[in-house]
């Protein structure tokens, strides 16, 4: 069984085979770690762990290296920094907010049920690497220095343009490129850039002696070179940063090795929208991972929950995020927690495998979950066909045990006592006052009804305490 892959710089589903079975290669670009991750960036990191376990499994856990960066200088993170912390140094404040934001983020892609990357470089720790790859860029043509800045030349390679397929006149017009009057072109993009007082700051390449820092794009380009080498099996990331990130790595990675590609496959999950809308702050339907997992519309989604939302739709599809897909992945986890919970794995069907071969097709691999656990159901025992439904949840990520199948109930009942928190309260004064004047019938018939309601209660010498029945 061939496993394939659709491809973004050649625009088709070609099978998959790596430069080194024994070494199988993936970098996927991660956070920038200036604010808490939204749903968005969630969506990258669950589709690239799900293929980093399918890598896994066909060809051996030891055999993939799996690369996911951290950003942790940008000109963003600089600019959160000195809001957040105006009173600290900028150095201080950027230490604050980077180590905030990771912890964050790790936290949250725990609860979504990813694996741990291979490696999780740090932009900051391969400075040395990236100054090498700059001044291999300046010594071959393709990058200038102009007043302290170093520029990668984009005429200097006519390949420019290959991966996003935009001509040279549409990257004018449309490029999120910074006006400059000492770029040579307009199109040309920033290697290097001096500090600003205050900034984080390196000794600079190609013999400017100015203190500075590295562009964004340099980063990854430096960073995969030193984990995966000069050519590697598979670069992915969200289809956003096809143009300008990922064209640009391109670009400086082929011209500082003279290599012809940069990546054997180029892999890039497609937009995300929340309730048939685009996300944004001023739509008020921004979301982060953290209010997902945490309280969004008056639930705590499990990280499973919202993994399978995102898992139901192809991964290169725009994704419409909504609470209504949450309610049926989690009723669709109960289903699949009564048969597959606690009975021993088989190897996927072959039904399975082949969905998950052919461009990660997902949605079909889930609708061949929803077909074992309908054959384990007419088997009446935790059959083959319950092992095969417990090994493909494996796969996806979901580890069905702690799954807790009365979960939805739970908010259910949870949002409707809460709505009902001044009654509740009003009950508990009425019970506080019959238990001072010892009336202990109408105590117990307080409680009772209290009981009814779901609301469990604690006596203790401080008073009386409540909680939602569990």
């Amino acid at each position: 069984m061939d496993l394939k892959l659709y491809d973004t710089l050649t625009r088709e589903k070609r099978v998959f085979h790596p430069l080194k079975p024994a070494n199988v290669r993936m970098y996927v670009c991660g956070p920038t770690v200036y604010d808490f991750a939204h749903v968005g960036n969630a969506r990258p990191v669950i589709v690239f762990d799900v293929l980093f376990r399918l890598l896994r499994h066909v060809y051996g856990a030891d055999r993939v290296t799996y690369v996911r960066n951290i950003t942790d200088v940008d000109d963003k993170i600089n600019a959160r920094a000195a809001e957040e912390y105006p009173e600290l140094p900028l150095n201080e404040a950027i230490c604050k907010v980077t180590e905030t934001t990771d912890k964050q983020f790790h936290d949250d892609v725990a609860v979504l049920g990813c694996l741990p990357p291979t490696h999780e470089p740090r932009a900051t720790e391969n400075i040395p690497e990236m100054r090498d790859l700059i001044e291999r860029l300046v010594k071959s043509g393709n990058a200038y220095v102009a007043e302290d800045n170093v520029l990668f030349s984009v005429p200097s390679d006519p390949d420019y343009g290959q991966l996003s397929k935009r001509l040279l006149d549409e990257m004018i017009a449309g490029a999120r490129v910074e006006v400059a009057p000492y770029k040579r072109a307009p199109t040309d993009f920033v290697l290097w850039k001096p500090s600003k007082p205050g900034e984080p700051a390196w000794p600079s390449p190609a013999g400017i002696k100015t203190p500075g820092r590295p562009g964004w794009h340099i980063e990854c380009s430096a960073m995969s070179w030193k984990y995966l080498g000069e050519i590697f099996d598979i670069h992915g990331g969200g289809i956003d940063l096809v143009f300008p990130h990922h064209e640009n790595e391109l670009a400086q990675s082929r011209c500082a090795f003279h290599t012809p590609v940069m990546a054997n496959f180029w892999v890039h999950n497609g937009f995300l929208q929340v309730e048939g809308e685009k996300m944004a702050k001023s739509a008020g339907n921004f979301v982060t991972i953290h209010e997902l997992l945490r309280d969004w519309r008056g639930v705590a989604w499990p990280g499973m929950v919202v993994r399978f939302a995102l898992l139901q739709t192809h991964y290169r599809q725009p994704l419409d995020f909504t609470e209504r897909a949450l309610d049926d992945a989690s009723m669709a986890l109960r289903a699949f927690h009564f048969f597959a919970s606690g009975v021993q794995a088989h190897r996927p069907s072959d039904e399975f495998l082949e969905a998950m071969a052919d461009d990660l097709n997902t949605p079909r691999a889930i609708t061949e979950l929803h077909r074992l656990q309908k054959a384990a159901k007419s088997e009446l025992a935790f059959s083959e066909a319950a092992g095969q439904l417990a090994s493909g949840l494996s796969m996806l990520g979901f580890d069905i045990k702690d799954y807790d199948p009365q979960w939805l109930q739970k908010q259910v009942a949870a949002k409707k006592v809460g709505s009902r928190g001044p009654a509740i309260e009003s009950l508990i004064a009425a019970r506080t006052a019959a238990r001072n004047r010892k009336d202990w019938k109408e105590s117990d018939r307080i409680r009772d009804e209290l009981a009814k309601m779901g609301v469990v209660l604690k006596d203790t010498k401080d008073g009386t305490t409540w909680e939602i029945a569990r």
